[in-house]
């Protein structure tokens, strides 16, 4: 567990950084989305955000959070998920962790999962056919065991 936090820590004082000397003032809805976002392990939605910044009696405006997310998004901080369900989906951009995701068609449920096979393949594909991966995702779509 420390690791992660570690981890955590250091993405968030790095977007801190890149915010600041992108011309960012700190505000405190910035703060408060990346903070959240620090804790994640996985994709979230702008609703969910604004949803859970409620929560913690910090809330911040839907079109606060949206206008945040596509900062981060162009300082290359967070990765944009495109799922489906026409709603994207962001979390921290962590060179140390990379996963994809299976998103259940009925309630929407999203679980992120690591497959070293399935990276070794990416990688042999890129060898095969002669191209420079330089990210990929992959989101597989079905069922989830409650659903099914």
């Amino acid at each position: 567990m420390a690791k992660t936090k570690k981890r955590a820590s250091q993405w968030a004082t790095t977007t801190n950084q890149r915010l600041a000397e992108a011309g960012f003032r700190r505000g405190g809805a910035r703060a408060a989305v990346v903070a959240l976002l620090d804790e994640q392990s996985c994709a979230l939605s702008a609703y969910e955000i604004e949803a859970l910044l409620a929560r913690r009696e910090r809330a911040v405006g839907r079109a606060s959070v949206y206008r945040i997310l596509e900062e981060l998004d162009e300082l290359g901080v967070v990765s944009k998920v495109e799922l489906g369900q026409a709603q994207a989906r962001y979390e921290p951009l962590r060179p140390d962790h990379h996963h994809h995701h299976l998103v259940c068609d009925k309630c929407g449920a999203v679980i992120a999962f690591d497959d070293a096979p399935l990276e070794r393949a990416v990688d042999s594909i890129s060898k095969r056919v002669d191209f420079a991966v330089e990210g990929h995702e992959i989101v597989l779509h079905g069922l989830c065991a409650t659903c099914r």
